[in-house]
């Protein structure tokens, strides 16, 4: 039996205005990206995962959608969209949507009827609620991007919902007219010609009648018991595969926040008829007094148990999304790795190894290729993004915490780490712009860049390129049977995988030390496919060098590898 083509694809996630400028306004573009496909090609890729470019306000970097159905002028234009498609189409290179569709901007001509008032059409398009006897809002939820989730409207007298900026309405996704909607606009794309949704918070389109307030975590009461996994999520989203998804052949991932392995099987299920994958983001939480905003790691064995768990409780039911990093988390080699000069080439290397040889679609993001790293903030004028300037005024503004307590954690977790703009080369603004970027560049692009990445043999970008040729070569890699080793070591995080006779060892150190563990004497007559030492430079005495990562191939009958 054929696998569906996502099991098998990789997919790079582009954040269009990071990405590549064409026209020297210092913001990257649709042209900017056709203009780089061929080096997307190069790297093999299979699937361009596209963050917004819906016409949009910006409030929150194009998740604010004033417009669904136009391109943000920015970007370009429609046609430069239609370019974009047919061009990696040309070069067999899909493209899916980011789908937006728990909230729009307020700018959005839904959200101002509705605010009109309530008897008008669009009156229960969002949700909207009287205040208390008092006037204030009707509970104490706070926002993800700080604040209350209630904004008051003196236009129409009554408080509406926004589970992230205030520009961001909520739906309200139990009027079938908002949902008729948004199926219409999805068709509409679809018939364009694109390959599928990563859908955004699509766990949260679904909230309970009941709105009372919420444990107090931080500063406000948690909505997450009444908007997150809500009564009906599933309900809706079936609707949407049988109206829509179900229509084409479409490879759909849905953002679901807080989601169990068991919910997974639902969102995600075989025989579900929902969506394809998810994106669990088990393995990224670490929150600490400031909630998110955290300066420590995750112990590995910590790290090990929950990806080891995705991988074993999904196995036969649902299939996993892979990933470190995105546009909303820092550089995965400054999180899980070593960004130092000695360490960073290596470690990304082995992060790389450690992702990409597990059960799932694994997910690149722009950048992550090179090895690009966290930026070096001086101070809270340095930052663009919504939630971290919300972040800092809330917590140090105010008095709460100091700045010197609290910096080191917000500029370990900003969202604006993976949003400073690709460097491209070693010419100004790293040869993303010849105007001035929209924010700064990283300055360490004269070292970290793509052309010296494509000059090295030995780079970052080569191990990418390999890892993902050979996932195209071994159905062990897509299919096999997933086993974890060593789930005590802090230092090593080394697993198996196994399919009909055939077995990967895959071995990746997470230690700037050297370190000693047991291997599997079975793989000794192995093949090595993959080290970040070189495949000749590999050994299973079990003692590894800092951020060592390779993998052993055996087969049952040889231990050749196969033709």
């Amino acid at each position: 039996m054929c696998e569906p083509w996502w099991k098998e694809a990789v997919v790079y996630q582009i954040y269009p205005r990071s990405f590549m400028d064409s026209n020297g306004d210092g913001i990257g573009d649709l042209r900017g990206i056709t203009s780089r496909l061929d080096y997307l090609k190069k790297l093999g890729i299979d699937v361009i995962w596209l963050s917004p470019v819906y016409r949009s306000p910006n409030d929150d970097n194009g998740y604010d959608i004033s417009d669904y159905q136009e391109i943000m002028e920015e970007f370009g234009t429609m046609e430069d969209f239609d370019e974009l498609l047919f061009q990696a189409h040309e070069r067999g290179i899909r493209i899916v949507m980011d789908l937006v569709v728990n909230h729009t901007s307020d700018e959005h001509r839904w959200f101002v009827e509705s605010r009109k008032g309530k008897d008008g059409p669009y009156g229960d398009y969002y949700i909207w609620r009287d205040g208390k006897e008092d006037g204030r809002e009707p509970n104490n939820w706070g926002a993800c991007f700080g604040g209350s989730a209630w904004e008051y409207d003196r236009e129409r007298g009554q408080y509406y919902l926004h589970l992230f900026s205030k520009k961001q309405p909520d739906l309200n996704w139990d009027n079938p007219r908002v949902r008729r909607e948004v199926f219409d606009m999805m068709d509409w794309w679809c018939k364009k010609g694109i390959d599928g949704f990563r859908m955004d918070v699509i766990s949260m389109i679904s909230k309970t009648e009941d709105m009372p307030d919420g444990e107090v975590k931080g500063l406000y009461g948690d909505f997450a018991p009444y908007c997150v996994h809500g009564p009906r999520v599933h309900q809706y989203l079936k609707e949407m595969n049988r109206e829509v998804l179900s229509k084409y052949d479409l490879m759909t991932v849905g953002e679901t926040a807080g989601v169990t392995t068991e919910q997974a099987c639902r969102y995600a299920g075989t025989d579900e008829g929902e969506l394809n994958m998810v994106f669990q983001f088990e393995h990224v939480d670490v929150h600490g007094k400031y909630g998110k905003w955290n300066d420590k790691s995750m112990p590995l064995t910590k790290l090990k148990e929950i990806l080891s768990r995705w991988q074993t409780e999904l196995a036969g039911k649902a299939w996993n999304s892979l990933f470190w990093d995105n546009h909303d988390q820092p550089r995965a080699v400054s999180r899980f790795g070593d960004d130092t000069a000695p360490y960073r080439v290596r470690s990304a290397k082995m992060l790389a190894t450690c992702l990409h040889m597990m059960q799932g679609t694994p997910y690149i993001y722009q950048g992550e290729e090179l090895g690009m790293t966290n930026y070096p903030f001086a101070g809270p004028e340095d930052f663009h993004d919504i939630e971290s300037i919300h972040a800092y005024q809330e917590w140090c503004e105010s008095g709460r915490v100091s700045h010197q307590e609290f910096w080191p954690c917000i500029t370990r977790v900003s969202r604006d780490n993976a949003r400073t703009p690709m460097q491209w080369d070693d010419s100004p603004q790293a040869g993303f712009t010849s105007g001035t970027p929209w924010m700064p560049v990283n300055p360490n692009y004269r070292e970290i860049n793509a052309r010296a990445a494509l000059e090295d043999p030995d780079s970052v970008f080569y191990h990418y390129q390999k890892l993902i040729a050979l996932r195209k070569q071994y159905p062990v890699i897509v299919s096999g049977e997933y086993k974890l080793l060593l789930p005590d070591s802090e230092e090593v995080f080394a697993y198996e995988r196994i399919l009909n006779g055939e077995k990967l060892l895959v071995v990746c150190s997470f230690s700037r030390e050297e370190t000693k563990v047991s291997l599997p004497e079975e793989y000794a007559g192995g093949t090595c496919l993959i080290s970040n030492y070189g495949a000749d430079d590999w050994s299973l005495d079990g003692k590894l060098r800092p951020y060592e990562a390779f993998v052993s191939y055996c087969s049952g009958r040889s231990a050749r590898l196969p033709r």
